[in-house]
């Protein structure tokens, strides 16, 4: 459902009339209890553009994706006339938990577990058409971690590995600040680029997360609009608790995120993600999509 066309005549980029082209998806992380092609038909019903798959048990974990899966999927992807917004490589379930591994695990093998994966998610976003993965941001730090900079040191050289097959197959990697793990703000992210060469490591900006850290939004959109490849919407209370809310029932200001996300001229996906709702993803997404289409100015 596109956030159709808004003019700015005091756009601090100019008085040039600008289209407000982003395009809404919903994340299939929602859907849980649904299998992966239910998901699918449900968000593309209630009128999304695209849709955000959860690369992670149950729905696309690559290891139980064949080749005749991918395929089944594409195709009812194309039927149903949406996209794929992104590929969410944030979550490893499957092996692990909600963090680990990581990128910067102190173990090989486990950190290795994460670079496969996360090769293999690169892989299957160019067969489905998905021009991004997005994935976790180096991974929590205990008391017993070493160094931060020794830290930002493994995660660079984790990517590192991934940066040649998401560059053959054109897929970017986005980085997703969130509190309590390495990369937590806008400082610290670009600092991260500094360390990195590839232009294929971008970043998805998650409203809530930066909301959380006590960014102002707006300002951090600006700061951050060169790396921004696709965003994520959710609301958060006015304790800036990270807990994700149906945007509209907590405290942030998406009429004015909306406005600086056009004034960038931003025209890729904003996915919903509203995961602790699973035992009613259908009602948050059409509560979702009715709130942020009546934004539209």
């Amino acid at each position: 459902m596109h956030l159709n066309s808004l003019s700015d005549p005091q756009s601090s980029h100019g008085n040039l009339e600008k289209q407000f082209v982003m395009k809404l998806a919903f994340s299939t992380n929602a859907f849980k209890n649904y299998s992966l092609d239910e998901a699918i038909s449900i968000i593309s019903k209630l009128g999304y553009d695209g849709v955000e798959i959860l690369c992670d048990i149950p729905h696309a974990y690559p290891r139980d994706m064949s080749e005749s899966r991918i395929i089944d999927i594409q195709s009812l992807i194309s039927k149903k006339g949406i996209a794929v917004s992104n590929l969410n490589a944030f979550t490893l379930y499957a092996t692990g938990d909600l963090y680990h591994p990581s990128w910067i695990e102190a173990d090989l093998e486990q950190r290795s577990l994460r670079i496969k994966h996360t090769i293999e998610c690169v892989k299957m976003a160019a067969k489905l058409g998905s021009k991004n993965v997005s994935t976790e941001p180096g991974g929590p730090i205990t008391s017993s971690s070493p160094k931060r900079e020794q830290l930002l040191k493994t995660f660079v050289d984790s990517l590192t590995e991934v940066v040649p097959i998401a560059e053959k197959e054109r897929v970017k990697i986005l980085i997703e600040p969130e509190p309590e793990l390495l990369i937590q703000n806008s400082q610290e992210f670009i600092e991260l680029m500094g360390m990195i060469e590839s232009p294929c490591i971008k970043l998805n900006f998650d409203i809530g997360h930066f909301f959380c850290v006590g960014e102002d939004l707006s300002k951090t959109i600006y700061k951050l609009a060169d790396y921004i490849e696709h965003f994520h919407i959710e609301d958060i209370s006015k304790e800036r608790i990270h807990k994700h809310l149906l945007p509209g029932e907590g405290v942030i200001d998406f009429k004015s995120v909306f406005r600086t996300i056009r004034d960038i001229g931003f025209d890729g996906y904003a996915t919903v993600e509203l995961y602790p709702y699973q035992e009613c993803p259908e009602h948050v997404a059409i509560k979702s999509i009715e709130f942020l289409n009546g934004l539209i100015y």
